[in-house]
């Protein structure tokens, strides 16, 4: 039998968790990186994208901030990279649930 990895494992308890507490994610998913986890049930997703100004031909980078779902039982930490699916509203500010991690951040 093979074991699964930490990340593995996490991903899969991240799915059971999104199921039971009924959490559809619909719509389009994004790439980005935990820059908060102050909040409960609650992380904050930095992504960043480039974006091309015609004007003077030339590119910028700009960056938008996210405040996704965390379905209890699942811990996450600053430096994470994960991906995040549009849902229903959880709240004012939340339409957002983290589905997957691709990668983990550094421990403090």
């Amino acid at each position: 039998m093979i074991a699964m990895s930490s990340l593995e494992e996490l991903n899969k308890k991240l799915q059971e968790r999104i199921k039971e507490e009924k959490i559809l994610p619909r719509g389009i998913s994004v790439r980005g990186k935990v820059v908060s986890t102050k909040a409960k049930n609650t992380v904050t997703i930095e992504r960043t994208f480039i974006v091309r100004i015609p004007k003077y031909k030339r590119y910028m980078r700009k960056r938008s901030k996210i405040h996704a779902h965390v379905p209890d039982g699942i811990s996450l930490r600053v430096g994470d990279e994960v991906i995040a699916q549009q849902t229903r509203k959880i709240s004012k500010t939340k339409a957002w649930v983290v589905t997957k991690v691709v990668k983990r951040g550094e421990e403090a």
